[in-house]
């Protein structure tokens, strides 16, 4: 299965999104790649869009192999114990890459959300939106960040994933929506044919259609 863009894939998202009974969801999206796919998610549900702020740490030589990832701060710190193993790597050595992405979830956090507050998710179904799923490490340290917030539900939407990542984040959430599941998977820019890197300036272009579309309700995450 492949995907035009990130906005078409939001949209093929949505339609299987809306067969769920949700009641009154909130939209989250990994920053940079998840938010096109979310902001469609958003509108086709009519629910206000948040990010949760995610950073992979990868490993030394390839940075692309998440040996870890966090999630807005060190309690939501997620090792991906295999890649640390096959990489040779000390959970030490990810602690101290962790805090380097801790400044930059912070330097983002400015950039994106300018002081805006966050939704109010407490009670409600959240649904952590990214525009493809490798290892799920990512993933999983926001899923630990969003429930913290006390959401009723948790549900992770993405384009496409590998199925036995697919079967290790529905262990953490409560439902997870995936259009493709691709085996062998070997990388998620192979499902479509626009995946190009987007900037800051996008994350924040896109932030601030949200904002105006929801008649300045967006919130952004804390």
């Amino acid at each position: 299965m492949r995907f035009t863009n990130r906005a078409s894939a939001g949209r093929l998202l949505a339609r299987e999104l809306l067969k769920l009974d949700l009641r009154a969801p909130v939209v989250y999206a990994l920053p940079r790649g998840g938010l096109p796919v979310a902001f469609e998610v958003a509108e086709a549900l009519k629910a206000p869009l948040d990010i949760v702020l995610v950073r992979k740490i990868g490993v030394p030589w390839q940075r692309e192999l998440a040996a870890g990832a966090i999630a807005d701060d060190a309690q939501n710190l997620v090792f991906n114990k295999d890649v640390i193993a096959e990489a040779g790597m000390q959970r030490r050595q990810v602690e101290e890459a962790a805090k380097v992405e801790i400044r930059e979830i912070e330097r983002r956090r400015a950039l994106y959300l300018a002081g805006r507050s966050p939704v109010e998710v407490k009670g409600r179904e959240a649904i952590i939106v990214d525009d493809g799923i490798a290892t799920g490490a990512t993933v999983e340290a926001a899923i630990m960040a969003v429930r913290r917030r006390e959401p009723s539900r948790v549900i992770v939407a993405t384009p496409v994933a590998p199925p036995d990542t697919v079967a290790e984040l529905k262990a953490l959430a409560n439902d997870v929506v995936c259009l493709a599941t691709p085996e062998p998977f070997f990388a998620i820019s192979a499902h479509y044919d626009d995946f190009r890197q987007l900037t800051d300036q996008d994350v924040v272009d896109v932030l601030r259609q949200a904002h105006s579309a929801e008649g300045g309700g967006y919130g952004g995450s804390t």
